[in-house]
């Protein structure tokens, strides 16, 4: 586990500074997610109570924050593997509680305006933002934040010392 731990919190530096803008679409839409989770009910509280999720307004709550703080950490490159973690499982949990009800027509939340509304091909059309942050968070993970980052230039100052 110290051994996971250390490789979340010392990032390699292989990443090419393109990774900025990986990080800039990854972070944020995170960030604009969270802070519409407080804006908008329905896409914070409404929606974690229709999908009958424990605690709704403390989940939805505690969700959003985490949202809008780990998104800017990722624009800045701050902790940007621990956050890349966190939003996998966050995209895992999303897309488990969302998509295998449209799938089955049982979803609690509503359909698509237009056909494909329920079954496979729904789930498909329905994913791609979910897909699309998920595998940004894993390339993170495996990348890196690149050297346009906090996180590389505290490994630096830290390498100096």
């Amino acid at each position: 586990m110290n051994s996971f731990v250390t490789k979340l919190l010392n990032p390699p530096d292989t990443a090419p500074k393109a990774t900025i803008l990986i990080r800039l679409m990854t972070g944020g839409v995170f960030f604009w997610e969270g802070i519409l989770k407080f804006v908008y009910p329905n896409q914070g509280v409404g929606r974690f109570t229709k999908l009958g999720i424990p605690m709704p307004a403390e989940t939805a709550t505690l969700i959003a924050i985490l949202e809008i703080v780990g998104g800017l950490c990722i624009v800045f490159g701050l902790l940007t593997r621990v956050f890349s973690v966190i939003f996998i499982c966050e995209m895992i949990v999303a897309i488990l509680s969302t998509k295998i009800s449209l799938f089955l027509g049982t979803s609690p939340l509503p359909l698509p305006p237009v056909p494909p509304q329920i079954g496979f091909w729904a789930v498909l059309h329905e994913v791609r933002s979910d897909y699309a942050q998920i595998m940004t968070s894993i390339f993170l993970l495996i990348v890196g934040p690149g050297p346009l980052s906090i996180d590389k230039k505290k490994s630096r100052t830290a390498n100096k010392n």
